[in-house]
């Protein structure tokens, strides 16, 4: 019983710890398509095909990984709030913002890099790709925050003790990912519910 909670345990704070790394991609979405006038590749093309496409502003990049670090910087201070001395898992003050930064900013990162490769196969805006629109955030996010902070990720999502938060994080991506993605489109934010 008590390797279950503990093991149900680790699955809530590793979910909670990625929170900053899952907002991004959401609110890329809705501040790029109102405020998204500025293309990320700036309608520039390579081999005959455009960089990254019109789904990708720097309104969208730079508001979106914002919003993960606001986000994550409440959930930090819910965390002192209730007495946590490493922030639920965040770890010490001035490194949980910078691992916030990595989380928030990686995740763009890594959604970027997976248009860019959607244009290289010479898929359109909004095309489906399997695996690659699920996690590519997920991937940028984590890439970005191992190498500027491993103990981050060690300490919450590497070994045995930890490989229920990994695996929570990796199954709420592709959950939350798909019902966002829904809510998106049938709300006019997303063209395309995938």
């Amino acid at each position: 019983m008590f390797e279950f909670v503990n093991m149900l345990t680790d699955m809530v704070v590793g979910f909670w710890l990625w929170i900053p790394a899952m907002i991004p991609n959401v609110s890329a979405a809705i501040i790029g398509k109102r405020f998204g006038k500025r293309k990320m590749d700036f309608g520039i093309t390579w081999r005959g095909k455009r960089i990254l496409g019109d789904g990708k502003s720097w309104a969208g990049f730079f508001g979106g990984a914002c919003t993960g670090v606001f986000v994550g910087v409440i959930q930090i201070c819910v965390a002192a709030k209730f007495g946590s001395d490493n922030y639920w898992g965040f770890g010490p003050f001035w490194s949980n913002i910078g691992v916030l930064f990595c989380l928030s900013f990686g995740a763009l990162i890594g959604d970027t890099l997976g248009a860019f490769i959607k244009r290289r196969f010479g898929m359109r805006v909004g095309a489906k790709a399997l695996i690659l629109d699920q996690y590519d955030f997920f991937i940028g996010s984590a890439i970005i925050t191992t190498i500027c902070f491993p103990e981050f990720i060690r300490s919450n999502y590497i070994g045995s003790a930890h490989v229920a938060a990994l695996i929570s994080v990796v199954a709420m991506t592709y959950i939350m990912h798909r019902i966002v993605n829904v809510v998106g489109y049938r709300i006019g934010v997303k063209d395309v519910p995938w």
